[in-house]
C-alpha cells in the first residue's frame, strides 16, 4: 500500500470523525497552589470546534489521494 494511499484514508477518518462529533474536549491545569500540605489546582475545560467545511475539505481530499493512488 502507498504511502498516498494511506494519507488518503486518514483524511478520510479524521473527516468523518470531524462530521460526527463535530470536535474535540481537553483539559488542562491552569493554576496551581501549594500551602504545606494543602495543595490547590484549577483545572479548565477547551473544547475545539471543527468546522464542518474542514471536515468534508478532508474527505473530499482523501478521496482525491486516493483515486489518484490509483490511476499511476
Amino acid at each position: 500500500m502507498s504511502m498516498t494511499k494511506i494519507i488518503g484514508i486518514l483524511l478520510i477518518v479524521a473527516g468523518v470523525l470531524g462530521l460526527i462529533y463535530g470536535g474535540f474536549s481537553y483539559t488542562k491545569e491552569t493554576h496551581s497552589a501549594k500551602l504545606g500540605p494543602l495543595a490547590i489546582s484549577v483545572q479548565e475545560r477547551e473544547t475545539v470546534l471543527v468546522p464542518v467545511i474542514a471536515s468534508v475539505g478532508a474527505i473530499v481530499l482523501g478521496v482525491f489521494l486516493i483515486v489518484a493512488g490509483r490511476n499511476k
